[in-house]
């Protein structure tokens, strides 16, 4: 009989041991979900889509003004507009870099320190580009006025007036007074190889005449069913 007590007690623990692993554990204590409005809000948040996060904050806080939860979530909102400020200032953005800052402000007014180093940034760059105008606008009173060329454009195309010799001496000095302003190339595009010579000339001698140090860089190009025409091609800033 023993062999048989001792099968009964070897099955007899089996069981037990079997049922204590199928035994469900004891229940743990659930934690809430957040409910689907505070959801859309954190998803717009992570998502950099801060004018809905705005617009869907509001309607929380209109529908559950003592939610304590708006607080933490309105925080989060302002920290997203600040590091939005800060990468658009690094990208030179200084309009929107203000705008988004302005909007952290308005979200966290009670925590100026916050936002006080990208003001700072901000004020730096506005007065960077303030300087940076003004030297352009000194630049450009400073430099005398065209004669014949156009300064915003890639180059000039000129006719010259190689059959009135008064005309074409004007012409000329007008010429020259651009090409050394406006530091320009000059090709002459004539119809005849002999129009190059005297026309390199003359105006070589108005040039050297307003700046006896100005390397004029001139070359030509035959065109024989045009008209004689300078092409006048300013330096790049």
């Amino acid at each position: 009989m023993k062999p048989f007590a001792s099968r009964y007690l070897l099955l007899a623990a089996f069981s037990f041991l079997l049922a204590a692993c199928q035994t469900k554990p004891a229940d743990t204590v659930a934690v809430p979900a957040e409910p689907e409005g505070y959801q859309q809000l954190a998803q717009s948040i992570a998502s950099s889509e801060l004018a809905t996060a705005e617009d869907q904050l509001a309607a929380l806080q209109a529908k559950t003004p003592d939610d304590p939860r708006l607080v933490q979530y309105q925080r989060q909102l302002a920290e997203a507009y600040l590091q939005r400020s800060q990468i658009v200032l690094q990208k030179g953005d200084v309009n929107a870099a203000a705008t988004a800052l302005a909007r952290a402000r308005v979200l966290m007014p009670k925590a100026p320190a916050l936002t006080g180093g990208v003001n700072g940034a901000i004020a730096q760059a506005r007065k960077a580009e303030l300087e940076k105008i003004e030297a352009a606008l000194i630049e450009a009173e400073a430099k005398p006025k065209a004669k014949v060329i156009d300064p915003s454009a890639p180059s000039t195309v000129v006719a010259l007036k190689i059959n009135d010799i008064a005309q074409l001496r004007q012409q000329l000095d007008d010429i020259a007074a651009d090409v050394v302003n406006y530091n320009c190339t000059v090709v002459f595009q004539v119809p005849r190889t002999e129009d190059y010579p005297w026309l390199s000339t003359l105006l070589n001698k108005r040039v050297t005449h307003r700046d006896a140090d100005f390397a004029l860089q001139q070359s030509r190009e035959i065109h024989r069913k045009l008209p004689a025409q300078i092409v006048l091609t300013p330096a790049q800033p």
